[in-house]
């Protein structure tokens, strides 16, 4: 039960941190900035993964936890544990956001300023990228290693400053989920769901293209290192 604990309070901090950016930043006017904004989710992402990435791998967001079921480095009968978690950690911390800050109508959503063909696009992509660095980093279904936070951290950051004004840039169906139930706005989360778990699938065998997939399928109990 460590690691589904872990997901939990993983994904929990994630989004306190992360939504919680969006929504100081609304009641600041401003004072977090984009820029601000970007770097909390990186920041956050980076300490995460170095707080729990031994325990449960730190996956913190169900594409993750998909794709690396995709790519045989994670047992399937886990992965809807994992995504329920995931759940309940950005739930909880949207709620607590809005019990914090009651009255606004964003805690923190995902909503594409331009035609939502284009935020699929670019949800798809992003997470790709995301998701290729994150397999290139990390060991079996645990993202560890010394700086494969930095890495990560990194990614997320810069992708969110160059395409958050554009689509959100969630790269997570738990991040967009959570804040669009507690915002009670659910007209576009289709696309935060779809894109982002395309987008990591997609980057498995992009990975196999560049490099030998050495990771062996994973038939190892819960109390092994690959789970």
């Amino acid at each position: 039960m460590q690691k589904y604990f872990a997901e939990i309070f993983g994904t929990f901090i994630l989004l306190f941190c992360g939504a919680g950016a969006i929504v100081t930043n609304q009641v600041s006017e401003g004072t977090v900035t984009h820029v601000g904004i970007a770097l909390v989710f990186g920041l956050v992402v980076t300490a995460i993964i170095y707080a729990i990435g031994e325990i449960s791998g730190a996956h913190i967001n169900p594409a993750v936890t998909i794709a690396f079921w995709v790519g045989k480095r994670f047992p399937g009968n886990q992965v809807l544990p994992y995504i329920i978690c995931q759940v309940i950690g950005a739930l909880a911390a949207c709620l607590l956001l809005k019990i914090t800050f009651p009255g606004l109508t964003n805690y923190g959503m995902t909503l594409p300023a331009g035609t939502e063909i284009q935020s699929l696009i670019l949800e798809a992509v992003l997470t790709w990228i995301l998701m290729f660095v994150v397999l290139c980093v990390s060991t079996g279904a645990k993202e560890t290693g010394i700086l494969a936070g930095v890495a990560i951290g990194a990614v997320i950051a810069l992708e969110a400053m160059f395409a958050g004004p554009i689509c959100g840039a969630s790269m997570n169906p738990a991040r967009s989920l959570a804040p669009a139930l507690v915002s009670g706005h659910l007209e576009s989360l289709w696309l935060y769901l779809i894109g982002p778990t395309a987008g990591a699938v997609l980057a498995v065998p992009s990975l196999w293209l560049v490099r030998n997939n050495s990771q062996a399928p994973v038939t190892q109990t819960a109390e092994e290192p690959a789970s």
